[in-house]
């Protein structure tokens, strides 16, 4: 079953095109997840690490400068999913922010972590619009 979540819109005080050249690159996450993942490692547009044992992959599938990057599971993620992040500008120093993940899990699944990926999402915007907001 396909399961859609969404981020509270975020309000980031930085230009579109600024906040989609730092988050659509894999390379500028380094210095944040160094410490909170083991054996992260960037090949491009994929990514790899492990979070408590699970290995996971993200691959970057969709990019649209300054409006959208598109994020999907790889065969190494033990569930499938896809992330969305979408951004739009409202005046040029007024980036609106919104996270969509769609994961792919049975109703059991759901019931013990749905809760967890709700609160996750708006946890992962707002850090998002709070670093940014605070450069």
């Amino acid at each position: 079953m396909l399961e859609k979540y969404e981020s509270k819109q975020q309000q980031i005080r930085r230009p579109a095109e600024m906040v989609y050249t730092a988050l659509s690159d894999f390379n500028n996450f380094t210095p944040l997840v160094a410490d909170r993942v083991d054996d992260w490692k960037v090949d491009g547009d994929t990514c790899s690490f492990k979070v408590r044992g699970i290995a996971m992959g993200l691959r970057m599938v969709e990019k649209i400068p300054g409006s959208l990057i598109k994020l999907e599971a790889t065969d190494a993620s033990p569930i499938g999913f896809t992330f969305w992040l979408q951004l739009k500008e409202a005046a040029p120093y007024d980036t609106r922010m919104r996270l969509v993940l769609h994961a792919e899990m049975n109703m059991a699944i759901k019931m013990m972590i749905g809760g967890k990926l709700r609160d996750g999402i708006d946890q992962m915007a707002d850090q998002i619009a709070r670093t940014f907001n605070a450069m």
